[in-house]
């Protein structure tokens, strides 16, 4: 992750408060990214000590608002974060183990944003999850 001082900077441009908490949890999203609360859990206290669940959920919702911090949740998966905000990048889910991995738009600057029929919405954004088997589900088990 970045050094403690980009990561207040961050904070300030955001308009939050620089706590150790919020500290904690946005290097802890940088360096885990697509992880669910309760990694992030872990991490924060790696680097605090004690924390409270609700503490690092209310960081979460914070940054979140405040747009450091994107929240994720394909169908079936708990909610996830990431620290890729702003480019409206999309997702690769692995049925079978989950993993999460970034995946940009395919053709120029976020081509999902026309929509065939946009029923009078201004589009500011656009989801899309493609699904299947990452790599390492790929491979047969060994011994078959």
């Amino acid at each position: 992750m970045q050094n403690p001082s980009e990561v207040e900077s961050l904070l300030r441009g955001a308009a939050l408060r620089v706590t150790a908490p919020r500290k904690a949890v946005l290097s802890a999203v940088h360096d885990h990214p697509h992880a669910d609360t309760e990694t992030l859990l872990a991490a924060t206290r790696q680097r605090l000590g004690s924390v409270s669940h609700q503490a690092v959920y209310d960081v979460l919702r914070a940054l979140t608002d405040a747009g450091l911090v994107r929240r994720i949740q394909p169908a079936g998966s708990v909610a996830r974060y990431e620290a890729r905000v702003g480019d409206n990048h999309h997702h690769l889910v692995c049925r079978a183990c989950g993993v999460v991995t970034d995946v940009d738009c395919a053709v120029g600057e976020a081509p999902c944003l026309t929509a065939s029929d946009d029923s009078g919405f201004t589009i500011d954004e656009a989801e899309v999850v493609y699904w299947g088997l990452c790599p390492a589900c790929q491979s047969p088990p060994l011994g078959r």
